[in-house]
């Protein structure tokens, strides 16, 4: 189970909250341009963003963190969901938090279908908004480019996108508000690396899961006992000479 996020459903009503969820969904919405017809999963508090793909495709949001609305509380670490069963899994305010994020990204691997996708939305160890605790992205652990590619190789997915948002510092007051877009706008062209929040697009890695040096497994032949035996006494014979005729 992933450790309690405090204050989720205040930061999304205030303004800060907004303009975050604006600026978070401005990346993220290209990224799954197809996903209307797909099947998605949110886990971790991923309300504000599901909305982005309507379609005839399934929804589901489940989260660790207590009451949300339109979602289910289920432990992070064993997903209520049958095998290879999504297109697509978006992790928001999920993985930073969670107690066990190998078991996260494991339970991830199993329900994706093969050529499913997941879409990591975590906060940047280098952006300001993971130092301000007053904010969902200052909770947890934040991660660098190296470290969470490092984190969803280990559990056999192959990054395939990379993309940021929250330029702006998280100003509590609401008046740098109204510059949010220009932050936007000049950060992603000029300072990509010092971004909030990363969102990361990987793919599930199937040829990861075989190892490239196993050994195929030989046929194994029993001989028969008696057969054994009459070899054995067949050696040990002198063996006789045939006349010439």
């Amino acid at each position: 189970m992933s450790e309690e996020v405090h204050g989720l459903t205040e930061f999304y009503a205030s303004p800060l909250g907004r303009m975050a969820a604006r600026m978070v969904r401005a990346r993220l919405a290209p990224l799954w341009s197809e996903a209307g017809r797909r099947d998605l999963l949110g886990l971790g508090w991923a309300a504000p963003y599901m909305g982005l793909w309507p379609g005839t495709g399934r929804r589901i949001m489940l989260t660790p963190h207590g009451a949300a609305p339109g979602t289910a509380l289920a432990d992070d670490a064993r997903l209520p969901l049958p095998d290879t069963s999504l297109d697509g899994i978006l992790l928001v305010h999920a993985l930073e938090t969670s107690d066990a994020p190998l078991g996260l990204l494991r339970e991830c691997w199993r329900v994706l279908r093969d050529d499913g996708r997941l879409m990591v939305v975590v906060p940047n160890r280098l952006g300001a908004w993971a130092h301000f605790d007053h904010t969902p992205f200052g909770q947890g652990r934040p991660y660098s480019q190296g470290q969470l590619a490092r984190l969803l190789e280990e559990r056999l997915f192959r990054v395939t996108r990379r993309e940021a948002a929250l330029f702006m510092p998280p100003f509590p007051s609401r008046r740098p508000l109204g510059g949010a877009v220009l932050w936007d706008r000049t950060g992603h062209r000029l300072a990509r690396r010092f971004a909030g929040v990363m969102l990361v697009e990987a793919e599930k890695d199937l040829l990861s899961a075989i190892p490239a040096s196993a050994v195929p497994a030989g046929r194994r032949v029993t001989v028969p006992l008696r057969s054994t035996y009459a070899m054995n006494v067949a050696r040990n014979e002198p063996r006789r000479s045939t006349p010439r005729r």
